[in-house]
């Protein structure tokens, strides 16, 4: 079903009229913006930092990639060019199939005796309109009651019930009650134009049936399903993509790994990778306003193969946690959390275990020796970082500790990870008395469901995790079950979980409350709830925007604090979404595909397009290049370089491996002139 309700959604805009501020310069970088009586109360206003910025607000979505969500987009700055289907011919203006299309071209595989990264050419044949997996409904409401069927709210009425969603404006609640499909579960997606022969490649999800205001299928998006999509072999390297990554295996991957045969499908993913919105045509249609007002990176990178925790985590460490005895000790999970992805006998492609931890320091394992030595053999200096013993999380897993710093009492048992010792970007800014928060999209109702279950030793012991069955018994925080604990990193943290987390560990509506106030934080990381932060099937693109917007708008009402303030707008993923871009691999654990990245503030203004190479650690090389920081650790990615590329082809370092730290996306050779609000 389609709604007209986009139209509530507000716009952030920039008014021709003059600000007052100015910004001094201090010998060793920017002092505190003259702003009356803000400079008086804004703590973190008085740091010093490298640059005019003073705050750093980053938002983070879920499970979308830059050519799913700017595949058609046309830069408005002038002289910008993008690099999407567009710009490449892959689709025309109204994403029908262009004349470079087959740069697109989808393949299946035969049979292969081992888990393979990079498919040999001789197994692979082209997929045609016959046999391309086609879109389907895979776990989209079909009606208006069926939004939540897996969690304690269960229907639209009962969401009502318990106080709807806090983290939108009134005008734009309605967005939660539209969009479902009237469609079964797992069925062809009638609603997609065209769905049942569509061409082996991109498709656009825009029609008389459907548009970014309707929920649509979801697709599996795990480690080894993702390294196997991108499809990388060195045989494919040119000097243009020396890691000769052929992003042409995403509907074969999710259509076969876990299918025992011709007709049973286990993960009914089936070709939505493939579909993309038309933001030329009004789709993710506040993305694109600010994609036209403010900067946009068509370069960003998801940091992790595979899903949402993983990256989270890297983007929280700029590594990856391993399975601990919780005392910091590297010890072996139990065998069934081990990942096998090798196939089944006498299946194409079903993996024996896909679980969700790995040893990448022992080829010998399952799944590692082909990625090791894709990595050796990489014509730049990639290593895969991958200690000795231990086993690295590779998919998503539950924290070691409940959100209000209660420990998960047996962690294996529970769906957990033992306490982690990896150090945070949290940990170097306590070290350095810099304030930062991560605000969780219904984090105040989680903490009561955690000392709810803190209390009933039963609840607090279910194999059903502690949040989900203490909200079946205790109804009146039940909105706590959809805060994401997998996306935050530092509820994963012993030094963080330990040490009075709820200093550092808040909900949305304190963001908005520390605006209003001049108390926001220096670094503040905002994640919503798993309603609105837009994953497929669960949520839609629009409520995120929605998301978006409300914190916006509380900046827009305080232009003072608004003005030594960065927005990052950013997604953990790519969520098995194709994409055409260039990936750089790093280490063993990634990187993944491109992911939209827009960069807000009065020093990136102007349509502007980068394209440095840049992933989630990036924002953690900004934030310690701002406030003069180490990296967190000897072995984490924000050691790296900051890329060097070409004139002719800025996307391919060549100095590799190499991540972007984000300040070439500004310009600070001039102070504050021009207002951000309506």
């Amino acid at each position: 079903m389609q709604s007209n309700t986009h139209f509530l959604l507000k716009r952030w805009r920039v008014k021709a009229a003059c600000c007052a501020s100015t910004v001094a310069l201090c010998a060793f970088g920017y002092a505190v913006t003259a702003h009356g009586a803000t400079a008086n109360t804004d703590a973190a206003a008085k740091l010093n930092t490298a640059s005019p910025i003073k705050h750093v607000i980053i938002l983070i979505g879920e499970n979308r990639g830059l050519d799913h969500t700017f595949g058609v987009y046309k830069p408005k700055g002038a002289g910008q060019t993008i690099s999407n289907l567009l710009s490449k011919h892959i689709v025309n203006d109204n994403g029908s199939p262009g004349p470079n299309y087959k740069l697109a071209q989808q393949y299946a595989v035969t049979p292969q005796p081992l888990w393979y990264f990079g498919a040999p050419d001789k197994a692979k044949t082209p997929y045609g309109p016959s046999n391309m997996p086609q879109p389907n409904t895979n776990g989209a409401p079909t009606a208006q009651n069926s939004q939540f069927p897996d969690a304690p709210v269960t229907s639209f009425s009962e969401f009502a019930s318990v106080g709807g969603e806090t983290d939108i404006e009134p005008a734009n609640q309605e967005l939660t009650t539209t969009g479902y499909t009237g469609l079964a579960n797992d069925v062809l997606d009638t609603r997609v134009p065209g769905a049942g022969g569509l061409p082996a490649g991109p498709f656009v999800l825009l029609g008389p049936n459907i548009s970014d205001d309707d929920y649509t299928g979801d697709m599996t998006h795990r480690f080894y399903q993702a390294a196997q999509q991108q499809d990388c072999k060195i045989a494919n390297a040119t000097k243009d993509n020396p890691s000769g990554c052929l992003n042409d295996l995403f509907p074969f991957v999710m259509d076969t790994y876990d299918r025992t045969n011709a007709t049973t499908q286990g993960n009914f993913s089936e070709g939505n990778e493939m579909g993309f919105y038309n933001a030329e045509q009004e789709e993710a249609s506040i993305l694109k306003e600010l994609a036209d007002r403010f900067t946009l990176s068509d370069n960003f990178h998801q940091s992790f193969l595979g899903g949402t925790g993983a990256n989270h985590v890297m983007f929280g460490t700029g590594d990856a946690i391993f399975w601990s005895d919780g005392n910091g000790n590297a010890i072996t999970p139990p065998a069934s959390m081990i990942a096998n992805p090798n196939p089944v006998a006498g299946t194409v492609n079903k993996y024996t275990a896909d679980k969700n931890f790995s040893n990448c320091s022992d080829v010998t394992q399952p799944g590692v020796k082909p990625i090791v030595d894709y990595l050796e053999a990489l014509p730049y200096p990639a290593e895969p970082n991958c200690a000795e013993s231990h086993y690295y999380m590779l998919d998503n897993t539950n924290p070691g500790f409940l959100p209000n710093g209660t420990p998960v009492p047996s962690p294996a048992a529970q769906g957990s990870i033992p306490p982690s010792p990896v150090k945070t970007i949290g940990d170097s800014l306590n070290a350095k008395n810099i304030s930062w928060a991560y605000f969780g999209g219904n984090y105040n109702n989680a903490v009561a469901l955690s000392n709810f279950a803190a209390a009933n030793p039963t609840i607090l012991n279910s194999t059903a995790g502690p949040l989900t069955a203490a909200a079946e018994a205790d109804p009146a925080h039940a909105m706590g079950a959809l805060y994401c604990q997998i996306c935050n990193p530092f509820q994963y943290a012993t030094s963080i979980m330990t040490n009075n987390p709820s200093a550092h560990l808040k909900d949305t509506v304190d963001l908005i409350a520390d605006i209003q106030s001049n108390t926001l934080p220096a670094v503040s990381i905002g994640k919503p709830d798993g309603v609105l932060d837009g994953h497929p099937s669960s949520s839609k693109i629009d409520l995120f925007e929605a998301y978006v917007q409300n914190i916006l708008d509380a900046l827009d009402a305080n232009p003072a604090l608004k003005a030594s303030t960065v927005v990052f707008i950013t997604w953990d993923e790519a969520g098995g979404y194709y994409d055409s871009g260039y990936v750089q691999l790093i280490d063993f654990f990634g990187d993944g595909p491109r992911i939209p990245l827009l960069i807000l503030s009065p020093y990136s203004t102007g349509g502007k397009v980068t394209h440095s190479y840049a992933d989630h650690v990036s924002l953690l090389k900004f934030i310690e290049h701002n406030w003069r920081l180490d990296p967190v650790t000897d072995r984490s990615r924000d050691n790296l370089p900051n890329p060097i590329a070409k004139p002719a082809n800025p996307y391919v370092p060549v100095n590799s491996p190499a991540l972007d730290d984000l300040f070439d996306a500004f310009d600070f050779s001039h102070p504050v002139n021009q207002p951000f609000t309506e």
